[in-house]
């Protein structure tokens, strides 16, 4: 709860020569904040634990980024690296694969798949961003689910259990192709058939691997802990797309 005493004033500098400063009571945790005082509503994360200044972000690379997704949810955590990238046109593939593949290399053929369908209308200093995210569980690879029912059905399996949520990213040139994958463990603990029947008519995460986000209710209610990065689960591995990006 906000308590003026243990207040912090935070110090947004959004433009050359324009400081704003906001008070925000002293957590310890980040959140995502939307300060419509800044250009664009540029999406920031403050730490309420100390004062800081924040910037926008810094430019990663020359390069003109394109993002090959449909997904709002990876568009979005782009936004928190670079404030300048464009959608690509999304374009039918594929995605099927050996059927004797690892099950953790998976993500990564999909996202080279999906890469090869813009290779041919890349032009020098373009670099595209694809990518696919799967979630292991029992030794088994869940996508999307089908409808409301295998969602439900997918949600009950994963209920008292540790699995694996991968994401396999390919950043592709005109020149070049790099892939990589990063993993990251989630557990949950229960939650009743009504609720989770709740949940998926509520929030519908038919959009989603596994059939569920973790930054809507379900991953307050029901996640126990994470071991990995959190964007990852998202959909994007953003401090090692970071690295990526600067040194492609």
């Amino acid at each position: 709860m906000y308590n003026p005493e243990n207040a912090k004033k935070v110090h947004i500098l959004a433009k050359k020569d324009e400081r704003h400063e906001i008070e925000f009571s002293n957590l310890e945790e980040y959140f995502l904040l939307e300060i419509s005082e800044l250009s664009k509503s540029r999406k920031i994360f403050v730490n309420f634990a100390s004062d800081l200044q924040i910037t926008p972000q810094m430019q990663i690379t020359k390069m003109k980024i394109l993002l090959a997704s449909n997904s709002p949810r990876r568009r979005e955590l782009l936004k928190l690296l670079v404030s300048d990238f464009a959608i690509a046109e999304s374009r039918e593939v594929d995605e099927t694969f050996p059927k004797d593949m690892p099950l953790p290399e998976v993500p990564k053929y999909l996202s080279r798949i999906k890469a090869e369908a813009y290779k041919d209308c890349l032009v020098p200093d373009e670099v595209i961003i694809t990518a696919d995210t799967v979630v292991i569980n029992k030794g088994k690879l869940m996508g999307k689910p089908k409808d409301i029912p295998d969602a439900i059905d997918m949600l009950n399996s994963l209920m008292g259990h540790t699995h694996t949520v991968v994401t396999g990213v390919t950043l592709t040139s005109s020149e070049k192709t790099e892939t990589f994958s990063e993993s990251t463990e989630v557990t949950f603990g229960f939650l009743g058939q009504q609720e989770i029947e709740n949940y998926v008519n509520n929030y519908r995460p038919l959009d989603k691997a596994g059939a569920y986000g973790i930054q809507e209710w379900i991953g307050a209610a029901a996640i126990q802990g994470i071991h990995g990065c959190f964007y990852n689960v998202m959909g994007l591995p953003l401090h090692t797309l970071y690295l990526h990006l600067k040194n492609f």
